[in-house]
Formats: C-alpha cells, structure tokens, sequence
C-alpha cells in the first residue's frame, strides 16, 4: 500500500520512528513533513496528508500529534476523510474493518514507541470488511459529509 504519514513538532520524533515500520511492512511512504521539532501548526499537516489520500496519491495515512486529538478533529472536517485517534490495537483494525477508517492518528504523549508500532501494524493489517451492515452505515456517513458540507461553521 501506499502510505502517507505527517506530524507537527510533537509528533516528528514518533513518525521518524514509524516510517521504518511502515517500510519494514513493505509500503510505500510519502512523507508530507513536518521534518524537525520547530514548532508548526497540526492543521497545515492534516490537510497534506487529506490531499494525498483523497486525490488517490495514497491508500491511507497516519498522523502524529502530542494527543492525537486536534490531529483528528481536523482530519474528520475534510470530506472523504474518516480518522480515528486509537490508543488500543482493537480500535485501529475495527476501525477500518467496520468503518472504513482511512487515517490512523496516534499522540505521541500517549502512546509510547511500542505501542505505537502495534497501532501502525494493526492498522495497516486489516480490510474494510465489505459486510452489508458496514456499507449502509458508511455510506451513512458520506451522506451526512455531503448534506452538511455546504453548510457554513458555528463557532
């Protein structure tokens, strides 16, 4: 597969880490930064990785922030984009087995080398299931993303 993979400052060291895993796995990476500890703002990151994977540069992408919390709130505000922050292997493989969860977002204040390692494994290792109950739900979800994406933001 191809993989995207991004960070803020927080996450650099984490994801400099993960690339070997990913290619150890054998997938292809592309790296849209951030490429040091200066710090940077999440958002900019968020939005290459999006691109990459909408566009069908890449199958799937994984992120890395301090918490994975901002990381994924913005991911999930661009449409074909359904990422989950997961700190628990069970979480990453459902994810996309059930829900067709195309970025994996670990904060690296949370999740230490090993953990993380297992997160990206599980994560890349499973398969949208495909299942009956699965589709109708998720196309669910891309019928709420087109219904609501014309509608201007509260604050």
């Amino acid at each position: 597969m191809r993989i995207v993979i991004g960070s803020d400052h927080a996450g650099f060291a984490l994801k400099s880490k993960m690339s070997d895993v990913v290619r150890a796995l054998g997938h292809e990476i592309l790296d849209v930064g951030a490429f040091n500890e200066n710090p940077c703002d999440y958002p900019d990151f968020v939005e290459l990785v999006a691109q990459a994977i909408v566009e069908g540069r890449s199958d799937r992408g994984v992120l890395f922030d301090g918490s994975g919390v901002g990381m994924t709130i913005a991911a999930n505000k661009i449409p074909g984009i359904r990422a989950a922050s997961c700190h628990d292997t069970c979480s990453a493989h459902l994810g996309v087995e059930f829900d067709d969860m195309n970025v994996l977002v670990i904060g690296s204040r949370i999740a230490g080398e090993r953990l993380a390692e297992d997160l990206v494994k599980s994560f890349l290792g499973a398969q949208f299931s495909g299942a009956a109950r699965h589709l109708r739900r998720l196309n669910k979800i891309k019928a709420l993303e087109t219904r609501h994406a014309l509608e201007p933001a509260k604050p």
